[in-house]
């Protein structure tokens, strides 16, 4: 049986692409699943029109990740945390507190974003990088000082 893929899947192929599986397979995993249209020509037309419409949407949400990005260089957070002798810190600063003091400065970036390498375990400036888009990446000063 010939399907035209909706998505990419692992070992058989990748949007858009006809490929030859077994007919239970077809019938009763990726057609199902909407992973998959039987090979006829109006389901063409539908991938073409879906790959269409997700590009649009990619596009759309670059330019959205573009304002945001122009928005986030000017900013800087400030953490103030409890230290204890030697200036130690008292646990960490993880990408959920960053994104809580960012929450406060009115910009909603889900945590999942902020690529912190391991949590900051000591006092001083961090550029911590945001990953806001495939293509755009924003670094923010993340300021680690004493209560």
């Amino acid at each position: 049986m010939k399907v035209i893929l909706r998505q990419d899947y692992e070992n058989l192929g990748k949007v858009g692409e006809t490929v030859v599986v077994k007919r239970g397979f077809g019938m009763n995993y990726l057609i199902p699943k909407k992973i998959a249209y039987p090979a006829k020509p109006n389901y063409v037309r539908m991938i073409q029109e879906e790959q269409r419409q997700k590009q649009v949407q990619v596009n759309k949400q670059k330019k959205q990740s573009e304002v945001i990005a122009k928005k986030l260089e000017a900013v800087s957070v400030t953490l103030a945390v409890s230290v204890g002798e030697g200036d130690k810190m008292f646990g960490s600063i993880t990408n959920q507190d960053i994104a809580d003091a960012l929450a406060k400065q009115e910009f909603e970036i889900d945590r999942k974003k902020i690529e912190l390498e391991e949590p900051i375990k000591a006092l001083g400036i961090y550029s911590v990088p945001i990953k806001l888009h495939p293509e755009i990446e924003v670094k923010i000063k993340v300021w680690v000082v004493k209560e």
